[in-house]
């Protein structure tokens, strides 16, 4: 079998990688456009913020480990331009500037995603940036020391954009951060949000709510940002963290069906819409275990996970994925934010009666020393009694505490049922009703 992929980070190399262990006479090839494969992207902030530290530390394995340990037929600088189903062809151009055509058996997109960049005139002046690949952090990097920045605006206020703000601010660089609504991160209660909100403004991060951006322009200072509202500020550096999208394509060109926002459909085993092709990673869509429905949700474990499984069904194990229910958590200075499932609004766009109940609890036993504060938001179906979803933002433990609420979705449990787990306590860790299941007994008493 000739199983050739393309992409060469997380699912790509996951999936060549075990389909080569598991059948090592089987023909691998990866396509990979850029020079870079299988590296840590989310650890791309925290090496920004360290200038003594490579870029290059992010590196998991090298190509040569892929060539030459697994004997891996892996492709650096070839961008895959077209898939011809019918043949079965991929083609494609080198970074040289040469023509290639490759056939295959059994094809895998794992292209990714793309950072999305605002529409505005000025998006592509020099000191504008975005921040997915290793190159994009190279380029930030040397950025920052080459034209000595000072002060930086992040156009967004997301994972990446929050993330990056810590970098900045610890690098003694000031940090404005814009978006036009008023609110940090809607699926979060306002009362939560709030609490992050604050901890950006007590790090010293100037916050611009409720204008538009309107266009960037070059100025004596490096670049001068226009806003609707006609407030003007000058900056070194722009960084782009307005979201991604899927790089879908190249499937959309070969007529493969697309999903939620543009990305690949697939089912449970990662078929696209052409049985001899897969997809998987940031390019491919999921099925979300709590409404059934397909979503977009990028997340690094998904791609690991989806890129495995493809290599299972290649040699007939034909496992299915159940499918995510969206767990996310990121660092924010001396906050720890998490999320798993629905928030109150995707539920009721999905026809669910929602109770949304938020409680303010200690990270540790009382007067234990070294405890913090942690708001916890669970959200259940009046109707069904089922857990739906939640929230945790915390000095401590919402990194951890935020995965017992998503085993919960996952076994489909209800709010009562979540109640009755038998979670961990000792006063370094937890009062003895941990902070989750205060939330479950609150939100079981509002749902009636």
């Amino acid at each position: 079998m000739k199983f050739v992929v393309i992409g060469g980070d997380a699912a790509g190399m996951s999936a060549a990688s075990r389909a080569k262990r598991h059948v090592p006479d089987m023909d691998v090839m990866v396509l990979e456009k850029t020079n870079d494969v299988s590296y840590s992207a989310c650890g791309m902030p925290y090496n920004i913020a360290d200038p003594a530290r490579n870029m290059d530390d992010l590196v998991v394995r090298s190509a040569e480990v892929f060539r030459n340990e697994l004997s891996i037929d892996l492709r650096l600088g070839h961008t895959v331009e077209q898939i011809d189903r019918l043949a079965k062809k991929v083609r494609g151009t080198t970074s040289e500037g040469a023509a290639f055509e490759v056939e295959y058996d059994k094809l895998l997109i794992a292209t990714g995603a793309s950072p999305s960049v605002l529409d505005v005139p000025g998006n592509d002046l020099d000191g504008v940036v975005t921040l997915k690949s290793l190159e994009d952090g190279r380029v930030l990097k040397d950025y920052i020391q080459r034209l000595q920045v000072q002060r930086v605006m992040i156009v967004g206020i997301g994972y990446i954009g929050m993330e990056m703000a810590e970098a900045y601010r610890a690098l003694g660089i000031r940090v404005d951060m814009t978006k036009p609504g008023q609110r940090l991160l809607p699926w979060m209660p306002e009362e939560i949000a709030k609490v992050i909100q604050q901890e950006l403004l007590n790090q010293g991060v100037m916050l611009h709510l409720g204008a538009a951006l309107e266009k960037i322009e070059r100025s004596d200072g490096g670049l001068k940002l226009i806003f609707s509202n006609h407030e003007a500020v000058e900056v070194q550096m722009v960084l782009m963290g307005v979201g991604i999208k899927p790089n879908s394509g190249l499937a959309a060109d070969a007529g493969l069906e697309l999903g939620p926002a543009n990305s690949i459909a697939v089912d449970k085993r990662l078929r696209t819409s052409d049985p001899d092709i897969y997809a998987a990673g940031d390019c491919a869509d999921a099925f979300n275990v709590i409404t059934g429905r397909r979503v977009w949700v990028p997340l690094a474990l998904r791609a690991n996970r989806a890129g495995w499984a493809v290599a299972d069904n290649l040699r007939g194990e034909a496992p299915e994925l159940p499918g995510i229910v969206g767990t996310a958590v990121f660092k924010v200075f001396g906050l720890e934010i998490a999320r798993t499932g629905l928030s109150v609004k995707e539920a009721r766009d999905e026809g669910f009666d929602p109770v949304e109940e938020v409680i303010t609890s200690s990270t540790r036993a009382h007067r234990h020393p070294g405890s913090g504060t942690i708001h916890v938001a669970l959200v259940g179906d009046r109707k069904t009694g089922r857990l739906l979803g939640g929230v945790m933002v915390g000095t401590e433990g919402a990194a951890h505490r935020i995965n017992a609420v998503a085993v919960a979705l996952h076994a489909g449990m209800t709010v009562a049922e979540f109640c009755q787990c038998d979670l961990a306590y000792a006063p370094p860790f937890s009062p003895v009703w941990d902070p989750a299941l205060t939330a479950g007994n609150q939100l079981l008493k509002a749902m009636g």
